[in-house]
C-alpha cells in the first residue's frame, strides 16, 4: 500500500521565500517534531530552485549557499518525516521570459504579466508543456522525495494584487484552440456564448492533458511519489485551502474546512483530501495569522470529516513574527498522533447525500452552501458527492439525495437517481433545480414547468400544514425572494406552501392586497413504479439561508426531510446548532462520535467557544456497542443503553470532544 493511503497526514508547509534558502534546517526539524508532524511540504523548484539546478531555464535563487533541498530531505527522513516537494510552474523569472518569450502568457494586446520580476507562463507554452517535466525529472532523479505538489496549476489570469488580465492569447493558445475547435479564441468572456463555452471546455481538456503528462512522468520515475494539487484528475492527494481574504464578500463561511473535505471524501475511494489551514489573513498580509480559534476549528473539522491535518506559514519558523496559533495547532496535531488509528478510514453512516453542483453551474454555489449549513446545524448525518461523481453513490445506504440548484443532469446522472429512487431513496430538489430539463422533472418529481416568476419581491408562501413544519407553528407566511419555479403537479402529488402573490408594500398605508395563488412552493409525490418519493421546493431556500440566515427556510427543508424519513433518525440530540457533530463507522465495526463547539463564532469574529453543558446524543442501531472511550478526556461523559438507543451524555463540551464507541 502506498504511504499516503493511511490517510494520517500531519503536514506542515513552509512556503519559502527566496531569502530562506540558507535557513537553519536543524531548527526546522525541531519545530516539526514539536508539532508531531509526519510530513513536510517545502519549495523545490519552478519560480525559484532551492537546489543547484543544472538546467538552463530553471532559475536558482541567488540566496542559495547550499543544497537546501538535499539537506532538508535527508534530515526529514532521518526523523521519520515525509517530504513533499513544492513546485510552481505558473510563473518564471523575467530572465527566462527575455530568452523564451513564446512560453509566456499574452493579453489580447500582446502584453505579458510581469509582477515584481516574476512573469506568468502559459499552460500551453513550452515551459509548462515540456520544460516543467524536465525540472521534475531533475528533482525526482536527484532527490528522494515522497511526493510532488503543484501550486496554481492551470490557467492563471490574475496577479497577486487581484488584477484580472483575461484570456491568454499567446501563439500556443491560438494554435491549439484552432486545432481542437477550428475557431479563433473568443474576443470576450460572455459566459452564455457558445464560443466562450467551447473555450472553457478547452481549458479543462488541456489541463487534464497536462495532468496526464505529469502523472506519466512522475509515476515512471517514482511510482511511490504522491501527486498533489487542487485538481482531481490523476492526483493522489487533492489539496484545498481554508483561507481568508480582506476583500472577500460576506457572510464568512464557518464550515470552510468541512466543506472542502467532504466532497472529496464522499466522491472518491482512491484519493485523499488534504485541506490546508492558511495561517495568513491575506496574501497581502502573510505575516499575521487568523484567530487561533478559527485555526482550531479548521483543523478539528479536517479530522472530523475524513481528512488529515495540514497547516501552512510563510517562510521558516525562525523569525516568523506570529506564534499566536502555534499552541492550539500543536495540540490538535498531538491529539491526532495519539489517536491516528481511529482516523482516516471512516465508513459512512449518512442518512442524506448532498450533491455539490458542477463547477460550471456557478449560480448554484450559494444554494448548495446554504443547504450544507442547514444540515450541519440540524445535526442531520450527511455525505457530500460531486455532481460528476453521482455514480459513486449508486449503492448508498442513505435515505435521501438533495439536489441544491442543480441546473442539469447528464443522462448517466439521471439514470443513477432514477435507480436510487426505484429502490426507495428519496430525491429532494431546491433552488430551481432542473428547470431546463422536463424529462428529469417528470421522472423524478412528476412535475411540469409552466414558467418562472423572476420578480418575487414581496411574495410569500403560506405555511398551510403546521404538522409537517412543526417549528413554524406561529408563522403563517415565509418570504420568497428570487426566481420561483411555477410547476404543474401530478394528480397524486401532495401540494403544500401555496404562493402568496406580490402586492404593494409601500407606503405602509398601501401594504395590503396579497392574494393566494394556485401555485405551490412544495410538491411531494411517489413517482409511478418507484418506492422513493420526489420533493420539489420551487425557490432558492438554500441561497436565502446562506445569505440571510432566516431559520424559516431551514425549517422548511429539514421539515421535508423529516417527513420523508418518517421522523426516524440515526442521531437525535439536544445539542445547540452551533455544535457540529459527525458520526462514522470504523473498519473494525466500532464507531467514532465527534463534537466540535463553534459557539465562539459571532458571524464576524472567532473567539473562545462558550462551554455547552448537558448535551445528549442518542444513537440508534448500534447493536453490540456498550463501551465508550473519551479520547479527549475532558468531557465527563456517561453512557446509557436503553432499548434500541445508545445515549451519550456529555457534562460539558469545551472546544472539541471525541468518543470511540465499541
Amino acid at each position: 500500500m502506498t504511504w499516503w493511503k493511511n490517510n494520517n497526514l500531519r503536514l506542515v508547509q513552509n512556503n519559502l521565500r527566496e531569502t530562506d534558502a540558507d535557513m537553519d534546517v536543524d531548527l526546522l526539524i525541531r519545530e516539526l517534531k514539536d508539532f508531531n508532524a509526519n510530513t513536510l511540504m517545502m519549495n523545490a523548484g519552478g519560480i525559484f530552485a532551492f537546489y543547484p539546478s543544472k538546467l538552463p531555464y530553471q532559475y536558482v535563487t541567488p540566496c542559495l549557499k547550499k543544497d537546501l533541498l538535499a539537506e532538508t530531505i535527508e534530515k526529514a527522513h532521518a526523523n521519520n518525516i515525509r517530504f513533499i516537494a513544492r513546485f510552481d510552474f505558473s510563473k518564471a523569472h523575467e530572465s527566462i521570459f527575455r530568452k523564451r518569450p513564446e512560453w509566456f502568457y499574452r493579453s489580447r494586446e500582446g502584453s505579458e504579466i510581469n509582477y515584481s520580476g516574476i512573469v506568468h507562463t502559459c499552460l500551453n507554452g513550452g515551459y509548462q508543456q515540456q520544460y516543467s517535466l524536465d525540472i521534475l525529472q531533475e528533482v525526482l532523479t536527484g532527490y528522494d522525495v515522497d511526493g510532488v505538489f503543484f501550486n496554481m496549476f492551470g490557467y492563471q489570469n490574475w496577479d497577486y494584487s487581484g488584477n484580472y488580465y483575461g484570456i491568454c492569447y499567446c501563439g500556443s493558445c491560438r494554435m491549439r484552440f484552432m486545432v481542437m475547435y477550428g475557431m479563433e479564441l473568443p474576443d470576450n468572456e460572455d459566459r452564455n456564448s457558445d464560443l466562450y463555452q467551447a473555450y472553457r471546455k478547452f481549458q479543462e481538456e488541456t489541463s487534464i492533458d497536462m495532468l496526464d503528462k505529469i502523472h506519466s512522468r512522475i509515476k515512471r520515475l517514482n511510482p511511490d511519489a504522491a501527486i498533489c494539487t487542487y485538481h482531481t484528475h490523476k492526483v493522489d492527494i487533492v489539496r484545498h485551502e481554508s483561507n481568508t481574504a480582506l476583500g472577500r464578500s460576506h457572510p464568512k463561511w464557518l464550515y470552510s474546512a468541512a466543506e472542502n473535505v467532504m466532497p472529496i471524501a464522499g466522491s472518491y475511494k482512491d484519493k485523499l483530501s488534504s485541506n490546508c489551514s492558511i495561517n495568513a489573513i491575506n496574501l497581502t498580509y502573510r505575516f499575521t495569522g487568523v484567530s487561533e480559534y478559527e485555526t482550531e476549528i479548521r483543523l478539528y473539522e479536517n479530522i472530523a470529516n475524513g481528512s488529515g491535518l495540514d497547516f501552512c506559514i510563510i517562510g521558516a519558523f525562525e523569525g516568523y513574527p506570529d506564534h499566536a496559533n502555534m499552541e492550539k495547532t500543536k495540540n490538535v496535531f498531538r491529539f491526532h498522533k495519539e489517536n491516528e488509528g481511529l482516523f482516516g478510514h471512516f465508513k459512512s453512516e449518512a442518512e442524506v447525500v448532498l450533491v455539490k453542483p458542477s463547477p460550471s453551474n456557478r449560480d448554484s454555489q450559494q444554494e448548495y452552501l446554504g443547504v450544507f449549513k442547514m444540515l450541519k446545524e440540524d445535526h442531520i448525518l450527511f455525505d457530500v458527492v460531486k455532481q460528476g461523481r453521482l455514480s459513486h453513490i449508486a449503492d448508498t445506504q442513505a435515505k435521501t439525495v438533495v439536489l441544491p440548484g442543480v441546473a442539469a443532469l447528464t443522462d448517466e446522472e439521471l439514470s443513477v437517481l432514477i435507480a436510487l429512487q426505484a429502490r426507495g431513496v428519496h430525491i429532494v430538489a431546491t433552488g430551481g433545480s432542473l428547470t431546463g430539463q422536463q424529462e428529469a422533472l417528470s421522472r423524478l418529481f412528476a412535475v411540469e414547468l409552466e414558467g418562472i416568476m423572476e420578480d418575487t419581491t414581496s411574495a410569500y408562501v403560506r405555511i398551510d400544514d403546521k404538522r409537517r413544519f412543526p417549528k413554524l407553528q406561529k408563522r403563517d407566511w415565509v418570504i420568497v425572494n428570487g426566481p420561483f419555479a411555477i410547476m404543474r403537479h401530478n394528480a397524486d402529488s401532495v401540494k403544500k406552501l401555496p404562493l402568496i402573490a406580490p402586492s404593494s408594500f409601500g407606503p405602509p398605508e398601501r401594504a395590503y392586497g396579497h392574494k393566494q395563488t394556485a401555485w405551490y412552493g412544495l410538491g411531494i409525490t411517489a413517482a409511478a413504479g418507484r418506492e422513493g418519493q420526489g420533493a420539489y421546493i420551487s425557490w432558492n431556500v438554500g441561497e436565502l439561508y446562506y445569505r440571510h440566515g432566516f431559520a424559516d427556510h431551514k425549517q422548511i427543508v429539514t421539515g421535508v426531510i423529516e417527513e420523508l424519513h418518517e421522523g426516524k433518525r440515526r442521531l437525535v440530540t439536544n445539542a445547540h446548532s452551533s455544535v457540529e457533530i459527525t458520526f462514522h463507522g470504523l473498519p473494525d465495526g466500532t464507531y467514532l462520535l465527534q463534537l466540535l463547539n463553534l459557539s465562539g463564532f459571532n458571524g464576524m469574529t472567532y473567539d473562545a467557544p462558550i462551554p455547552i453543558c448537558g448535551i445528549e446524543a442518542e444513537l440508534y442501531g448500534l447493536d453490540g456497542i456498550s463501551l465508550a472511550r473519551d479520547l479527549t478526556g475532558a468531557a465527563a461523559m456517561q453512557l446509557e443503553k436503553r432499548d434500541e438507543r445508545l445515549i451519550v451524555r456529555i457534562a460539558e463540551l469545551q472546544a472539541y470532544a471525541a468518543f470511540h464507541l465499541s
